[in-house]
């Protein structure tokens, strides 16, 4: 098959198009036929190999463990181990995979994966997994969003933060979006009800206003993020690991905040996301009700794969970037 496989780490240009061999599959593992694949920042770092910290994590510390990038999938099942349950050949699903998805099939654990929502393009599912399971965990797990708070997502246009809106204005609450003044009108559309344009404002514009605040941008301190924030308000920082220091990339708050929060009043809290079929379920009942829908910013056939990662770390994307297979 078809592969973007990477034999060092480095930047997008170590990437090739090469003809690998089908992942195996275990006991519980659904081989999938892949239609399409989505970037997020964790390609970029698995790619890499950046910053040091994940190399120890893990995932390889001179060359990447697995050698096809890619992590969202949608597609089409081809085969499925001896005790999955959940899956049939033929079926239309869509979720994670540990093998790379920018490839022509692709190996996932039945347990991240999900019916592919009625109504959506293989590329449109492609672009839900990782980034609206993240938004999904911040805004009703870490954050709680009730109905009637007020919600500030910083990095608005954003994979996350696209999602983050919509999750939060279907949960009951108030949303401002942070972006540039070009995108206001996308950010408007996802249902924000007011606007912060970072070139002509700052978040605490309007000082200790909101209940929670959404950080999925990476680059403001602590303090002016929780100036933002009410006394008794919630941080929720998502990523960074693909900015600033190479051995802890921007993870310095990331590990701060949770430090801090024993000493204020405020709940400065990290995204340590997980991937579960009950997250992409919810995701799904939201897609299908109507609350949600994902923003694709471009799509990439598979060979075009490197070009796709350097638009979403070079280009300000405006949603997802996609890889078509």
């Amino acid at each position: 098959m078809k592969a973007i496989v990477q034999d060092a780490y480095g930047p997008a240009d170590v990437l090739r198009l090469r003809d690998v061999d089908r992942p195996a599959i275990g006991d519980e593992e659904v081989l999938v036929e892949v239609r399409a694949a989505a970037v997020d920042p964790g390609v970029w770092v698995l790619m890499t190999g950046r910053p040091y910290l994940m190399r120890l994590a893990g995932f390889g510390m001179r060359r990447p463990k697995v050698a096809v990038r890619g992590r969202d999938v949608a597609g089409v099942v081809a085969a499925v181990g001896a005790r999955v349950t959940r899956f049939q050949p033929g079926q239309e699903v869509y979720g994670t995979c540990e093998s790379g998805s920018y490839a022509e099939y692709a190996s996932a654990r039945q347990s991240r994966l999900a019916p592919k929502p009625a109504g959506l393009t293989f590329e449109q599912a492609a672009a839900v997994p990782v980034s609206g399971m993240t938004a999904l965990q911040a805004v009703r797990d870490v954050a709680r969003v009730r109905p009637g708070q007020r919600v500030l997502v910083i990095g608005a246009t954003g994979g996350v933060g696209s999602f983050a809106v919509q999750i939060a204005k279907a949960y009951g609450a108030s949303v401002t979006g942070v972006c540039s003044a070009a995108k206001a009108g996308l950010v408007r559309s996802l249902g924000a009800d007011d606007v912060i344009d970072y070139a002509r404002e700052e978040i605490d514009r309007d000082g200790a206003r909101y209940d929670v605040v959404v950080e999925t941008a990476g680059n403001r301190p602590l303090s002016l993020l929780r100036r933002a924030l009410t006394p008794r308000g919630t941080l929720v920082i998502v990523g960074g690991g693909h900015t600033a220091y190479r051995f802890t990339g921007g993870m310095g708050r990331t590990f701060r905040a949770p430090l801090l929060s024993m000493f204020v009043g405020q709940r400065l809290r990290p995204v340590m996301s997980r991937e579960r079929a009950e997250h992409l379920e919810e995701l799904t009942r939201l897609v299908e009700s109507g609350a949600l829908a994902p923003v694709i910013d471009r799509a990439y056939p598979l060979s075009e794969a490197p070009d796709a990662i350097r638009r979403l770390i070079d280009g300000h994307p405006a949603g997802k970037v996609v890889v078509t297979v």
